[in-house]
């Protein structure tokens, strides 16, 4: 059975269009992953990506976790509430074309409806900025949380390319 599936590219090309989410409370925080863990990633990819249909890395073994973490190009940030964990993005930089995709970003179900979603995403695309880049990129959809597109737009990001996938 094959299921149709809207794909939208987003874009933002300077940190002045960005339309900050608020920020939590200071029970979260927010840090670049060090060490280094493909663990966690995994954890979230499987955590949050099991109800939006993230497969492709399902298949990964640990070499390949490792490998892709492991990458200069690659930055995981995880946010936390106190100890626990909430929600994580990763930031892809191709130095080459001065732009920065996010690769993923989440949170787990029982963070929901927090406005956590706006915050990370506005965390992403500051941090993305940091690096001298001329844009920050991202694609979602139709199988992503109910609020991504939405979240993307809201921030400051345009739809630069949509396509129709069948899954």
């Amino acid at each position: 059975m094959t299921q149709e599936v809207k794909r939208n590219y987003l874009e933002i090309t300077s940190l002045k269009d960005l339309n900050q989410g608020s920020n939590p409370s200071k029970d979260y925080s927010l840090n670049l992953s060090d060490p280094i863990n493909f663990q966690l990633n995994k954890f979230f990819y499987k955590n949050i990506g099991n109800k939006h249909k993230w497969v492709d890395r399902l298949i990964w073994n640990e070499e390949q976790w490792i490998n892709y973490v492991s990458s200069e190009n690659v930055n995981t940030y995880i946010l936390k509430c106190k100890d626990d964990l909430v929600g994580f993005f990763e930031l892809i930089y191709h130095q080459e074309k001065k732009e920065v995709e996010i690769a993923y970003l989440g949170i787990l179900e029982e963070y929901h409806n927090k406005k956590l979603g706006s915050y990370l995403l506005s965390e992403a695309i500051k941090i993305s900025f940091k690096n001298k880049i001329s844009r920050v990129w991202v694609h979602t959809c139709t199988l992503d949380h109910k609020n991504a597109l939405n979240n993307y737009m809201m921030r400051g990001m345009k739809v630069f390319k949509t396509e129709i996938i069948n899954i």
